[in-house]
């Protein structure tokens, strides 16, 4: 789009065509029992297939890797593996900039390899997603090129151009402190492009309705190959028009509908988790009032104020984010996550709750990044094992689908000499051969961690297989006891806090019976009463703890510092 010529009449026939299909397509309301993606209760794991497992010693990891490494998965009870970008890229931004939105990158395998992958994944009843890059294309990708070159191609309508360098240039950045503009001058066209991201990454124009059916035909076509569905990466930025501002743009949800109305066309429950950092207001319009629309979306606003709420050592200001998205409509979910492959964002909070997050977390300038988050793993930052025991104990009981990235099942740690967030994507740590068993090559594609408290000698999977207490086992038990009591975390949930405020209990009811989980935020032992009928007897006691929970009969519970407690009780009416 020529940003200071294009007329509206194809925007005003485009929104026509949108409110014509969305009135002719009734959306159908998703029953509250509807299970996302076909899986009662999914249990995610974020994997880069670049760094997992190098197969063939190139010192890269491929997906036959992957496929050598599915038993392992499989030993870990996930249900669902996100595989990060693996489509042909330049690979400025780690495979977020793609060429090719339909290919395999080379160095990844073939599409035999990826067909084997699948195949052997849904024969151990895994589901896979992928993460789809719609926002923006690398300026390699041969859409951008043929805009550069020729105005007359159909292609300098795809993306968002602009005669003369628009006066909000320096607005709206994605990477402040290392972007420094979102209209970047093309030396080729001589035209300025818009780029949410960095400069080699150039937004499509999804005011035009080729943009749009070719999206739509993208989400088709992995899922024709296979796929169960998507993480969709920078939703807000899919949709958003530039032209509205760089700020505060206007945004265009009617290609939500047609997104999601290609990809059920495919498969009908296919897992569509939106990576959109929005407010509790603006959740619905990213769901759809009857749940029309992405039915899964991160909760990033109680992931930030988890880690505040660690700071104080009081559950308030994280039960209160959860009370605060607690509604969303019937069929949809959210998705917890302690870490991901991007910084920690703590964008929403106050600036004097984000600077009580650094100094705790993250106090040296080398582990900040723009100007919001946090570029580390989550052992390392906590440090304290206690507490990382008690923070995956804390996701596995929580109301929505939990996220488990690579490597933090084993609390890997990150290597902040590398760039930005590459930081946190290091090679898996599978064992104390050279590399940690990743690659048998001389290098490895980035380096593994291999001096300081988490090198791969200490922290690896072999070593904690071994270890009857250490968090990959603990890790496995709590995904064990999450499965096995995953009727309860369908149901409504209660929250409050006990304690003088240290303790979170959670508690789910179904057909007379109750799951309660407490967890400890404070370093000192807190002895509390629960509410409910818990004896210690069989029937009404403790289910999984953090370390040994000492339960009495009078209903009293001593958790230790950092400690947790699953209870398992039967309603006192019955």
């Amino acid at each position: 789009m020529h940003y200071s010529i294009h007329t509206t009449g194809k925007r005003i026939l485009y929104f026509a065509l949108c409110i014509t299909l969305l009135s002719g397509c009734k959306q159908k309301e998703h029953p509250a029992g509807t299970p996302v993606g076909g899986l009662h209760d999914p249990v995610i794991y974020a994997l880069e297939i670049k760094t997992f497992q190098d197969s063939d010693g190139d010192g890269t990891g491929d997906i036959r890797g992957l496929i050598n490494r599915l038993g392992y998965l499989n030993s870990l009870g996930i249900n669902v593996i996100w595989l990060a970008p693996f489509q042909p890229s330049p690979g400025q931004d780690d495979g977020y900039d793609p060429s090719d939105h339909y290919g395999i990158d080379k160095k990844f395998g073939t599409p035999a390899d990826l067909q084997e992958f699948l195949s052997k994944a849904h024969a151990r009843k895994m589901r896979v997603i992928m993460d789809l890059v719609l926002n923006h294309t690398s300026t390699e990708h041969p859409w951008f090129k043929a805009a550069q070159r020729d105005p007359q191609s159909k292609f300098r309508d795809w993306y968002v151009f602009s005669k003369t360098r628009p006066e909000d240039a320096e607005e709206g950045m994605v990477f402040p402190g290392v972007q420094k503009e979102t209209w970047t001058l093309d030396p080729v066209s001589k035209l300025y492009y818009f780029h949410r991201f960095y400069r080699f990454q150039a937004d499509l124009n999804y005011e035009n309705p080729e943009v749009v059916k070719t999206a739509e035909h993208i989400v088709q076509y992995w899922l024709k190959q296979g796929m169960d569905g998507f993480r969709l990466d920078a939703v807000p930025f899919i949709i958003d028009v530039p032209r509205t501002g760089a700020e505060d743009p206007e945004h265009l949800f009617p290609v939500l509908d047609r997104l999601v109305q290609a990809a059920k066309k495919v498969k009908p429950d296919a897992i569509l988790l939106a990576e959109a950092n929005v407010t509790a207001e603006e959740n619905q319009d990213y769901f759809g009032e009857q749940g029309q629309r992405m039915n899964v979306m991160f909760n990033f606003y109680a992931n930030q104020n988890l880690f505040y709420a660690f700071t104080r050592n009081r559950v308030a200001p994280f039960l209160k984010a959860m009370e605060k998205f607690r509604q969303k409509p019937p069929g949809t979910e959210w998705a917890y996550f302690l870490r991901n492959h991007d910084e920690i964002d703590l964008g929403r909070l106050t600036n004097w709750e984000r600077n009580q997050v650094y100094e705790k977390f993250g106090p040296a300038k080398t582990m900040q990044l723009y100007d919001r988050g946090i570029r580390r793993r989550l052992s390392p930052m906590l440090r304290n094992p206690k507490l990382i025991a008690m923070s995956y104990s804390l996701l596995f009981s929580l109301p929505g689908k939990p996220v488990l990235r690579y490597g933090e099942e084993i609390g890997m740690g990150d290597d902040l000499s590398l760039k930005e967030r590459l930081a946190v994507r290091t090679p898996m740590q599978w064992n104390q051969r050279e590399h940690a068993g990743f690659t048998s090559a001389d290098s490895a594609v980035r380096p593994v961690i291999s001096s300081g408290a988490y090198n791969y000698h200490k922290i690896n999977v072999k070593k904690q297989l071994n270890e009857r207490t250490s968090l990959l086992n603990n890790i496995r038990k709590m995904i064990l006891f999450r499965k096995k009591y995953a009727e309860f975390f369908r149901e409504e949930w209660e929250g409050e806090t006990l304690g003088s405020g240290k303790v979170l209990i959670l508690r789910y009811k179904k057909n007379g019976n109750n799951l309660i989980t407490l967890h400890n935020f404070s370093p000192d032992s807190v002895r509390v009463r629960i509410p409910e009928n818990v004896d210690g007897s069989e029937k009404n006691g403790l289910v999984y703890s953090l370390p040994s929970a000492k339960l009495g009969s009078d209903g009293r519970i001593e958790l230790s510092p950092y400690g947790a407690a699953w209870l398992f009780t039967a309603d006192k009416k019955r």
